[in-house]
């Protein structure tokens, strides 16, 4: 079998030493290449040259963001027979993907699980969800753009947009930082105050009054450190695409809404809460920009996000 590794030098918890054991490991069962990303998109370049060079499967070593882009490029031309499968080795501080797919936060251990899995020919075909954008005010949207686990729109990008902000001055992406992010947005941004989105479904009235809606494609949502945050317990990669918004609340509410996604139990509900599960599409609006994220990366400001979901869209190691 052919194979490509796509490594991010820059990945938070992999070393150059640990790449290099990584690389023996894998080229025991592939014929391996490997490739550096470096810059933003090179990954999804990478993959999409794999793609169209016959390559069987390509390995990520990296985080959220560098899966995704690695997703991109083997979808550039849509889901098919002879697109690639992809492996995921967790590089990054949180890899929801990796952790969906079962594979140990290890990295040397998780290249043992794939290794096996290889050898067994385990795969599965997964379900993910794609974005178009329309950034002003022309009814013109950007090209679809596939996520693996989650987009959203609203508060939780602009958490997102904070903590890179803090990281290009050089913090590290830990809880805490996202916990001063979080705190700082809900207390200091207008969106909760006067929430500008409006959610549609197909045949269903309009749901307004919203400050965040995030989208998952697979639960947990995301990580506090080692605590999942659950905000769609049904979302899976067997199904469409669950939802999660609310609107105007307070911060007693908010804290409230938090702890339920986090509980041993989570199940939040309650007033300011909407949720959906299983959606094959939806359409959010905004009176004002608001900021966009996919697989934890913020992509600027939008007025509208047109969501889809397709399933057996890609086909995984596992």
């Amino acid at each position: 079998m052919r194979g490509l590794l796509v490594a991010n030098p820059a990945a938070t918890t992999t070393t150059r030493k640990v790449r290099d054991v990584l690389v023996r490991a894998l080229s025991s069962e592939l014929k391996l290449d490997v490739a550096e990303t470096e810059r933003r998109g090179h990954a999804r370049d990478l993959a999409a040259q794999a793609a169209a060079d016959g390559v069987d499967v390509v390995v990520t070593l990296g985080g959220d963001g560098t899966v995704n882009e690695a997703a991109n490029g083997l979808l550039q031309r849509g889901p098919g027979p002879d697109v690639p499968a992809l492996a995921v080795v967790p590089g990054g501080s949180t890899n929801v993907f990796s952790r969906a797919l079962g594979r140990s936060r290890d990295p040397v251990e998780a290249t043992g699980e794939i290794m096996d899995s290889l050898r067994a020919g385990r795969t599965r075909l997964v379900s993910l969800g794609t974005v178009s954008a329309r950034t002003g005010e022309t009814e013109d949207w950007s090209a679809p753009r596939w996520f693996v686990f989650a987009a959203g729109m609203g508060f939780d990008a602009d958490v997102i947009s904070r903590v890179e902000a803090q990281r290009a001055r050089g913090r590290r992406s830990t809880g805490a930082l996202y916990v001063r992010a979080g705190v700082n947005a809900f207390l200091l941004g207008r969106d909760r105050r006067r929430p500008p989105m409006t959610l549609q479904l197909p045949g269903e009235p309009p749901v307004d009054g919203l400050f965040l809606a995030l989208v998952s494609n697979v639960s947990p949502w995301s990580y506090l450190g080692a605590r999942p945050i659950v905000p769609s317990p049904e979302a899976s990669f067997d199904t469409g695409l669950d939802v999660f918004a609310m609107g105007r609340v307070g911060v007693a509410r908010m804290l409230h809404h938090l702890r339920q996604t986090m509980s041993a139990r989570p199940d939040a509900r309650g007033r300011g809460v909407h949720r959906w599960h299983d959606l094959g599409q939806l359409t959010l609006t905004a009176a004002r920009p608001q900021g966009w994220q996919v697989d934890g990366d913020h992509l600027g400001t939008a007025t509208a996000l047109r969501v889809r979901s397709v399933p057996e869209a890609l086909r995984v190691v596992v």
